[in-house]
C-alpha cells in the first residue's frame, strides 16, 4: 500500500476555476488538467462549490488533499481517507486515557465546588460539571462574536432559567440550532444562579472574581483547568466523544439479545443508537457515528458482546446517574478492550 506523505498546503498545487456550470483545475503551471484519473480524484473529494481560493494536492498520497474558504471566511480542509483514519485511532485511544482520569478529575471538580466563593477555581470546577453531565460543546468566543451561537463557556445569562435544583439552558448552538438541556445538580445550580443574578460583568454567565472586577470564563481556561486536574493533555472536547461513546453502548446493550439475531436486526439496533446519541449531543446522526462513538463499540456489538451484564447491579437510587455512573464507564472500558472475564460484560450471540 502506497504510503502517506506530509504535504504543506502553502505549497504549489492545483487550482480550481469556474468554467461555466462546473469548474476546470490548472497546475501550478497554469496549464489545464485532462487526465480523467486526477480529474475524477480531485472530484470524489467533493469540494463544496461555494468554496473560495480552493488549493487542491498534487500528490494523490498527501496527508491534506485539499483546502479553500467558505462562505464565512474559514479556512477549511480535506484529508486523506487514511489521515483521518489514522487521527481517528489517536483520537479514541486518547479517549480511553481521559476516560481513566476522570475519578481524578470528578474528586478534584467536588473539592472545588465546595467553596464558598465564585473565584476562578470554583468557577471552572462547575463549567467542568456542566461538560460532564450536559453534553455541552465549550463554545468559542469567535463564534459567539461572528454567528451569535453559543457552547458553554459563551452562553449568556438570559439563555439560562433555574428552578429548584433544575437548570434550563435554552440557545442558539453551533449551526444556529436551538439546544434544550436540562440538568439537575445540587452542588452547581446556587452558582450558577449566583452569575445569573450578578448586575455587572458583562451578559456571559460564566465569569469569575478576581478582586474587585469580574472576568469572562474562556473556553481556554477550561481546557487549562481540565490539564491541571487530570495531569493530561485533555481538552473539553473529550467529553463529549467519551459521552458519545458511552450513551451508544447503553443504548446497543438495552437493545437485548433479539437485536443480533441477524445482520439487519443489528443494523436496526446500531441505528436506534445513533440516533439517541444524536439527540443528546445536537449534531446529525452520521458526525455523531463518524466522530465521536468510538467504532469499537459497534465491532464488539456485531461480535455479541454488550455491557448488559453492568445492568441487574444498576439500582438508581437517591444519587442518581452521578451514582451508577462508574460503573457503567468502567463496563464501557471492559468493552473497548474486550475483557470478557469481566463481570459488566454480555455475551449477547
Amino acid at each position: 500500500m502506497a504510503r502517506l506523505r506530509r504535504v504543506d498546503c502553502a505549497a504549489p498545487g492545483i487550482a480550481r476555476r469556474r468554467r461555466g456550470r462546473g469548474f476546470e483545475y490548472r497546475d501550478e503551471h497554469g496549464e489545464r488538467i485532462a487526465d480523467p484519473e486526477v480529474v475524477a480524484r480531485i472530484q470524489a473529494l467533493a469540494i463544496p462549490p461555494a468554496w473560495k481560493d480552493v488549493w487542491v494536492c498534487a500528490y494523490p498520497m498527501g496527508h491534506i488533499q485539499a483546502t479553500g474558504t467558505d462562505a464565512a471566511g474559514r479556512k477549511q480542509y480535506r484529508y486523506h481517507d487514511q489521515w483521518r483514519q489514522r487521527r481517528d485511532a489517536e483520537k479514541f485511544d486518547e479517549m480511553i486515557g481521559f476516560a481513566r482520569s476522570l475519578p481524578r478529575l470528578r474528586k478534584r471538580v467536588a473539592r472545588d465546588l465546595g467553596g464558598d466563593d465564585l473565584g476562578d477555581q470554583r468557577v471552572l470546577a462547575c463549567a467542568t460539571r456542566l461538560l460532564d453531565r450536559g453534553f455541552f460543546r465549550v463554545g468559542s468566543e469567535g463564534y459567539a462574536a461572528d454567528n451569535d451561537t453559543y457552547g458553554l463557556a459563551t452562553i449568556r445569562k438570559q439563555h439560562v432559567t433555574i428552578s429548584g435544583d433544575t437548570m434550563v439552558f435554552d440557545y442558539a448552538a453551533k449551526g444556529k440550532k436551538r439546544r434544550v438541556q436540562r440538568l439537575s445538580d445540587p452542588e452547581v445550580v446556587g452558582i450558577v444562579d449566583s452569575l445569573k443574578r450578578r448586575r455587572s460583568g458583562g451578559d456571559e454567565l460564566l465569569a469569575y472574581k478576581r478582586g474587585r472586577r469580574w472576568v469572562d470564563v474562556k473556553s481556554a481556561d477550561v481546557n487549562a483547568y481540565l490539564k491541571d486536574a487530570t495531569g493530561g493533555d485533555f481538552s473539553a472536547k473529550n467529553f463529549r466523544t467519551w459521552n458519545a461513546t458511552v450513551l451508544a453502548a447503553l443504548a446497543l446493550a438495552a437493545s437485548g439479545p433479539a437485536a443480533t439475531g441477524s445482520k439487519t436486526a443489528r443494523k436496526r439496533a446500531q441505528k436506534r443508537a445513533v440516533d439517541e446519541v444524536s439527540r443528546y449531543l445536537g449534531n446529525t446522526p452520521a458526525v455523531c457515528r463518524a466522530s465521536y462513538i468510538d467504532p469499537r463499540v459497534f465491532d464488539r456489538f456485531d461480535g455479541g458482546l454488550t455491557i448488559g451484564g453492568v445492568f441487574p447491579d444498576l439500582v438508581e437510587g437517591e444519587g442518581g446517574w452521578p451514582e451508577i455512573q462508574p460503573e457503567i464507564e468502567q463496563g464501557v472500558l471492559d468493552l473497548i478492550h474486550e475483557d470478557e472475564e469481566s463481570g459488566r460484560l454480555e455475551k449477547v450471540a
